[in-house]
């Protein structure tokens, strides 16, 4: 690795420079970008600095979920192509061209997915969403664009704020959006149609893993007997199979110890004791088993939660 190039800076300056770019986006981007400044000169040492920088980008935030995602994908496509190198400078050239390729064509599975899902959303429906995500908010803009008529339902996801996030693109489009309490998804499920989530990651059996939050709403949408969809890119897809919320790579000793409980609430300050406290001590994200989920929008197609590993199978063999 040259020691000149910090991967963890350049992929969050990626990350803020581009706030529409997802972290596996920006995680493959970043080790492309480290394959250009690499001084390697043997496969076993430039294997080597891959992994490490691998291992540096997940260390660097606390949700490594679908940052993973993106640098296993990267380092399989790397050994997969590392197996008859005749020469190792063009190789890495062929790396970086097949790397940048990769990320442009990125975007594309957004308006993949986007396609796949309008033909869900029917006219009159009421949908309900979960804090922000870049594939749904862009599905529910498409099916505005094609005509139809719905409104939507947004929890505030008093964590991140991202309810307010998508409210504020939704309604820029002309959708009629409605801000909700994450309290308050049982209050508002008998008016819903259907449940429409994103995805931090989808691990082997189909599950799915992403803000937290979103396995309550698969509990009470599968009560009310109302779909519940999630929408995924497939270099979301995980090597993961958790059995519960506390087999997740981001659980640790300190989560669901809930320090801020003991904390004294300033009213005379916009950000509490409590809130700072609670960093740490609350979970990111949740898993939703399978069961609960009725179909996945990806740019590999509409799928069962049972087609996913089949898909995982292709992309890692």
């Amino acid at each position: 690795m040259s020691k000149d190039f910090d991967v963890v800076a350049n992929y969050k300056s990626l990350l803020l420079n581009s706030p529409e770019l997802s972290m596996p986006v920006a995680a493959i981007q970043s080790l492309v970008e480290l394959i250009k400044h690499s001084n390697a000169t043997t496969m076993s040492e430039f294997m080597l600095s891959i992994n490490v920088a691998s291992q540096l980008l997940k260390s660097s935030v606390r949700n490594s979920i679908s940052l993973s995602a993106g640098c296993d994908l990267f380092l399989r496509f790397v050994t997969r192509n590392s197996q008859d190198v005749a020469e190792f400078e063009a190789w890495k050239a062929t790396l970086i061209v097949r790397g940048q390729s990769f990320v442009e064509k990125a975007d594309a599975c957004r308006y993949k997915i986007a396609e796949l899902g309008v033909p869900f959303i029917k006219d009159g429906s009421t949908i309900l969403i979960h804090a922000h995500s870049r594939v749904v908010s862009l599905l529910l803009q498409k099916a505005a664009e094609n005509h139809k008529r719905f409104k939507v339902f947004v929890t505030e996801s008093s964590q991140t704020h991202g309810g307010i996030r998508s409210a504020k693109v939704l309604r820029a489009a002309g959708i009629p959006t409605t801000i909700i309490l994450d309290a308050a998804v049982g209050y508002v499920i008998d008016k819903v149609d259907m449940v429409l989530v994103g995805a931090e990651g989808v691990v082997e059996n189909g599950g799915l893993i992403n803000q937290i939050g979103s396995y309550q709403m698969a509990i009470v949408a599968k009560a009310a007997n109302k779909p519940f969809y999630a929408v995924a890119e497939s270099y979301k897809f995980v090597r993961l199979f958790p059995l519960n919320q506390y087999d997740l790579p981001t659980y640790n000793a300190d989560t669901l110890s809930f320090q801020e409980l003991n904390v004294d609430y300033d009213s005379k300050s916009n950000e509490t004791g409590a809130d700072q406290a609670s960093q740490g001590s609350n979970p990111l994200v949740d898993y939703t088993p399978p069961n609960y989920i009725t179909l996945l929008f990806t740019d590999l197609g509409v799928l069962t939660p049972s087609g996913v590993s089949d898909e995982l199978i292709k992309l890692y063999l």
